[in-house]
């Protein structure tokens, strides 16, 4: 008479052995989840739960555990169950005060540390800052601003804004401006290359071997860049930018120029050169508001990726990198594209001053 085989006390289908598998098999599967997979791989080969514990190195409460885990919920009951969070031990009332505290600004100090306001508080630090990341408090940092006072601030940002979202037919649109006392530092020791496990390292301390002066005329259609570095940005340095742009762009169309308020822009020697080229229309931005200029953006971009964490033994090194730069880029350019409307950034720009207003 033959002897009747046990059945398994667990059942596993192919696709769920074959998970339970590759749980027990990779090299970063955390211990705990290679245990309960192997105690369903095992208790579906019909072993005894006392065995399996035996094997495994582990009780026979916890192979009773994950097997009724598997059970109900198949490979999705092997991952820890979520802990319930644990009550707050502070009142709402104490919260309110925290959070008061923290927007009024210690006698002795600009601003709270965690440490200094749970210590006045007579709570821990952690306390401190979980209250302070749940309301998005950030003593720590500060931004800067500043608001444009232009008596012509409207009709400025509606000129700008207006050429960026229509431009005007058969004819250049281009965002000029200085980039100034860009300064050519050299490392004083050899840099340290980036290798697996390690980021690129340099010595904090520099030489300074010069400046130079970024001349650049984003075409806003297009995203290509006309630029020349010059030793100064005086209206004569200006004046010479100018040529080039009346050198390389088409003779047939006209040119819109969007520039800032800086004095070189409208020097005398300027009116009178553009006033023997009466193709060129100059439009500028607000004051205090040179961020209106979309070569402001490239600008930010080049500095990013060439110029801070260059090495320039010289000022030919630090222009001839800024020549490649700008080569590079205009063999694929790209625009950038304006949303924002005119009266979508006044009405920014006017909430922002009443709430000034209102603040004093």
């Amino acid at each position: 008479m033959r002897k009747k085989t046990k059945e398994p006390a667990i059942k596993v289908s192919p696709e769920q052995e074959k998970e339970l598998l590759r749980l027990v098999r990779a090299h970063n599967t955390p211990q705990k989840m290679a245990l309960r997979a192997n105690i369903i791989l095992a208790a579906a080969k019909a072993e005894s739960n006392t065995a399996i514990a035996k094997q495994l190195h582990t009780s026979r409460p916890t192979v009773l555990l994950w097997e009724q885990r598997f059970r109900e919920k198949g490979l999705n009951g092997l991952p820890d169950m979520p802990k319930p969070p644990r009550p707050s031990r502070i009142g709402k009332e104490k919260v309110q005060q925290i959070i008061a505290a923290t927007l009024a600004k210690p006698e002795n100090a600009t601003h709270w540390s965690t440490r200094a306001l749970a210590e006045e508080m007579g709570v821990s630090h952690m306390t401190v800052q979980r209250i302070w990341k749940k309301a998005n408090l950030q003593p720590h940092r500060v931004e800067t601003f500043k608001y444009s006072n232009d008596p012509d601030l409207v009709a400025k940002v509606t000129d700008v804004v207006g050429l960026y979202l229509h431009p005007p037919e058969n004819a250049l649109l281009l965002s000029v401006d200085e980039k100034s006392q860009i300064q050519a530092l050299d490392r004083t020791q050899p840099l340290l290359q980036m290798k697996p496990g390690q980021v690129e390292r340099h010595t904090h301390d520099y030489k300074r071997n010069g400046t130079t002066c970024l001349f650049a005329a984003l075409n806003v259609a297009e995203g290509s860049v006309i630029g020349k570095c010059q030793p100064r940005h005086r209206h004569q340095d200006f004046l010479r930018f100018l040529r080039i742009i009346e050198r390389q762009t088409p003779k047939e169309k006209e040119i819109h120029m969007i520039l800032d308020n800086y004095s070189t822009h409208k020097h005398p020697k300027v009116k009178e050169w553009l006033g023997r080229h009466p193709r060129y229309h100059l439009h500028f931005t607000p004051t205090s508001a040179s961020w209106l200029n979309q070569i402001e953006i490239w600008f930010s971009i080049l500095t990013e990726r060439q110029i801070r964490r260059g090495i320039f033994k010289s000022v030919k090194d630090l222009v001839d990198a800024i020549e490649r730069y700008i080569a590079a880029h205009n063999q694929d350019p790209a625009p950038f594209i304006w949303t924002k409307t005119p009266e979508q950034l006044l009405a920014k720009a006017i909430n922002r001053k009443d709430m000034e207003v209102t603040s004093h």
